[in-house]
């Protein structure tokens, strides 16, 4: 699994839900189709008037989730840029040539209603539910940046097992002192934190 091989499933999804902040910061969600696909890039269509193109310029950070018919999700966090003007006409064909459907929604000229954004620098993770045990990976394209998550144990560890005894994936090696979480397996569930007897697992704390 690499960062290219997940855009490539997000693109087999085809519709995806797009997750911005409004004007009161409250959460809003789309589900977005007018997409096009690169290798180091997401380019993805909308109208001007939207309210999701007016967070989109209020407020750039944007979060995109898909979920595969095989248990894997698929969560990209990053920057949403209207592309430059000189490019929008060609971006903007291209993601219609792709949909055919947009036709029958902004027919003729009025797509030209539209604005193309891009996501360049991102962060994507994968998590696949439908493996035992389960799998999760991060990657990034750019300059996006991944960020610590779940648990760790510390050298506050004791040796007891709980942790191990109580994970759901079985991911806690306590061959060694401390223990440690194998993280591409972990539910991040919090079930080892919570057993520890003496506070040695903390959550990793972003970077």
């Amino acid at each position: 699994m690499d960062a290219q091989t997940c855009l490539k499933k997000l693109s087999y999804v085809g519709v995806l839900a797009f997750a911005t902040v409004d004007e009161t910061g409250g959460p809003q969600v789309r589900n977005i189709s007018a997409i096009h696909y690169e290798p180091d890039a997401l380019y993805f269509f909308t109208a001007r008037g939207k309210d999701f193109c007016r967070e989109l310029l209020a407020s750039p950070k944007v979060q995109v989730l898909g979920y595969t018919m095989y248990k894997e999700m698929i969560r990209l966090s990053g920057t949403a840029e209207p592309v430059p003007d000189a490019e929008q006409a060609a971006w903007r064909d291209r993601i219609f040539a792709e949909q055919p459907y947009l036709a029958n929604v902004y027919p003729g000229a009025t797509r030209q209603i539209g604005i193309v954004f891009r996501i360049r620098d991102m962060d994507i993770e994968y998590f696949n539910l439908g493996v035992s045990p389960i799998f999760r990976q991060s990657y990034t394209i750019g300059a996006g940046q991944t960020k610590p998550k779940g648990y760790r144990v510390t050298d506050a560890c004791i040796g007891c097992k709980r942790c191990a005894a109580h994970c759901p994936q079985g991911c806690i090696d306590v061959t060694q002192k401390p223990a440690v979480i194998r993280q591409e397996h972990c539910l991040h569930c919090g079930a080892c934190f919570e057993a520890c007897p003496v506070g040695a697992v903390e959550r990793r704390a972003p970077r």
